[in-house]
C-alpha cells in the first residue's frame, strides 16, 4: 500500500470523529503548516511515525516549539526501541487506525457538541 494511504485513512477517521486533522508526509512538510490558518484552531496534538524522525530531531523540536508543545503520539517500529522523546503515548506497530483514533480521543477529548464529522 502506498505510504499516503494509511495517512489519508487516519486523517479521514479523525475528521469523522470531529478532529480537524491535517496529514503531512514528513516533519519538513509539517513545518510549512501554518499555526494561524483562517477557520482553523491551534495544533493541539501531533501524531508522528518513528520513520519520520530519522535525522529530523531538530525539525521535531522546531515543530513543537512553533505550536506550543502539544501532546504527541509516537507510532513506533516493532523491531526498534522507541526513541526518547516527549511522547505522551507510544503505539507499537502493527497498530490499527482505530487504535490511533482511540489514543487521540484519550489525550484530546472533544466536548460532546463537537463529536461529529467535519466534512
Amino acid at each position: 500500500m502506498p505510504e499516503q494511504w494509511p495517512r489519508a485513512l487516519l486523517r479521514a477517521a479523525l475528521r469523522e470523529a470531529g478532529y480537524d486533522a491535517v496529514g503531512t508526509r514528513n516533519l519538513g512538510t509539517a513545518l510549512r503548516t501554518q499555526s494561524d490558518e483562517p477557520d482553523r484552531g491551534p495544533v493541539r496534538l501531533v501524531v508522528v511515525d518513528q520513520s519520520a524522525l530519522s535525522g529530523a530531531h531538530n525539525k521535531l523540536r522546531e515543530l513543537l516549539s512553533r505550536h506550543g508543545a502539544p501532546p504527541m503520539i509516537l507510532l513506533a517500529r516493532p523491531t526498534l526501541a522507541a526513541p526518547q522523546g516527549p511522547w505522551q503515548r507510544v503505539l507499537k506497530r502493527p497498530v490499527s487506525v482505530e487504535e490511533i483514533v482511540t489514543a487521540v480521543k484519550d489525550l484530546l477529548a472533544l466536548p460532546y457538541e463537537l463529536r461529529h464529522p467535519i466534512d
